[in-house]
């Protein structure tokens, strides 16, 4: 796809919905008791994946209206094997393999979870190792990867230490807790998104907070629970950071989901100086939503570290961008994980705006950037990774001539990113 910078910005957004609220929405709801309604689900690569492999565990899920679409839970131990297909396949979406690994450890047969050639790199062992340690029968490769085989278990509760930082880890143990003998507790060494709290508390499990440790107890059964899924804040990102960096633009983004635990981003964006409004119009009982303006902005570098990280670990990629367009220097740090997405994302970053002139550096737990070098449009390649592949084309329509994006991979989060791009540069 070819893009370039426009003389004027001026959009109304509605994002996608979010995507990780509705891989939970579906899974959860999946292992709940009777129907939910779940308006406005995502419709993408990733939560596809999900769904398919749902229904081939033998859950209905209605997706005839669209994205209205209607679920039905067979309970906790209600997954059927499905003798044709053994082998679930998560494609690319490591959300789906990780927390279905929490749940298929305590159903009545055996299964292998498999992905693409992407997510057959990511590392598992970190849920390998605390699933085992609850007597899971779950193994990957020699190297902690998938394939994953899974045989049944009796899983017993543990106390377990988060190496990691990792919302999708902390869910598969929390689901598995779901099914032990004594409640399952998972200390977090920083707060990750608690979308799978929340939603879990909302269909009655029994979930204790007490500073970075989150208790569940064994459960009977939960209740299907219909919600409205808002708007996802990283998809919400790109448009964030070309109206705060083009110099000539004013863009509303609506109903955008803003749980606390995912809003790094914003607080990035207030700090630097960016012209950002935020008028809060829901607080359920499940996820906050807003609606967002953001207005053409003199930034200024910053640092963002520590726990800030997790809460904007998927907006990195276009902090980057940011700190292109900032005075002085942004510096990422405690960001390693970054290397073990769907791309190894620093270096990612490091290719894709050093090609265009941005003056940036790599460390090996993040970044450096100096703001003030002049982006050049150029040949991009988003490695197949929908993160870089979203950070090229929102460098393509800030920097100067003509930029061409291959191996976007947007369509896994964004399928309407590049229509709606279009959209917006049509002013």
């Amino acid at each position: 796809m070819n893009v370039s910078r426009k003389k004027r910005i001026s959009a109304k957004i509605q994002p996608p919905a979010d995507k990780s609220i509705s891989h939970r929405a579906l899974i959860f709801n999946a292992i709940a008791d009777g129907k939910a309604e779940l308006k406005n689900l995502l419709d993408s690569e990733d939560v596809r994946s999900t769904a398919h492999c749902l229904s081939t565990l033998g859950i209905p899920i209605d997706w005839s209206q669209g994205k209205n679409v209607i679920i039905t839970g067979k309970g906790l131990r209600g997954f059927q094997s499905n003798e044709s297909q053994k082998s679930l396949d998560c494609n690319n979406s490591g959300t789906t393999m990780r927390l279905l690994s929490g749940i298929l450890p305590s159903q009545s047969f055996p299964t292998t979870l498999e992905g693409d050639a992407s997510l057959q790199k990511r590392p598992m062992g970190r849920i390998i190792e605390p699933l085992t340690l609850m007597n899971a029968n779950i193994t990957g490769t020699t190297s902690g990867t998938a394939p994953l085989q899974i045989t049944p278990s009796n899983l017993h509760g543990i106390t377990y230490d988060m190496p990691v930082a990792s919302a999708q880890v902390k869910s598969a143990i929390l689901l598995a807790g779901l099914y032990t003998n004594k409640p399952t507790t998972v200390v977090e060494s920083e707060p990750t998104r608690n979308h799978t709290e929340l939603m879990l508390q909302s269909m009655g499990a029994k979930i204790n907070h007490d500073n970075n440790s989150i208790q569940i107890e064994p459960s009977s059964a939960l209740g299907s629970v219909s919600l409205t899924i808002p708007g996802d804040i990283s998809s919400a990102a790109p448009w964030l950071v070309l109206g705060a960096c083009h110099p000539n633009a004013e863009i509303q983004i609506q109903k955008v989901g803003t749980n606390p635990t995912r809003t790094g981003l914003l607080d990035i964006l207030l700090r630097m100086g960016a012209q950002l409004e935020i008028e809060t119009i829901t607080d359920s009982e499940i996820e906050p939503m807003s609606n967002l303006l953001i207005r053409t902005s003199q930034l200024i570098g910053t640092t963002i570290a520590g726990e800030e990280i997790p809460r904007a670990i998927d907006e990195l990629p276009l902090i980057a961008l940011l700190g292109c367009y900032a005075k002085g220097q942004t510096i990422v740090r405690d960001a390693q994980e970054l290397r073990v997405k769907e791309s190894n994302r620093i270096d990612a970053i490091i290719s894709v705006l050093g090609a265009m002139g941005a003056k940036i550096e790599a460390t090996e737990d993040g970044f450096v950037v100096e703001g003030g070098h002049t982006l050049n449009g150029t040949l991009l390649d988003g490695q197949m990774d929908h993160r870089i592949g979203i950070l090229a084309a929102i460098a393509g329509a800030l920097a100067e001539n003509e930029t061409e994006v291959i191996n976007d991979a947007v369509s896994i989060s964004y399928p309407t990113f590049w229509n709606t791009l279009e959209k917006v540069a049509k002013v």
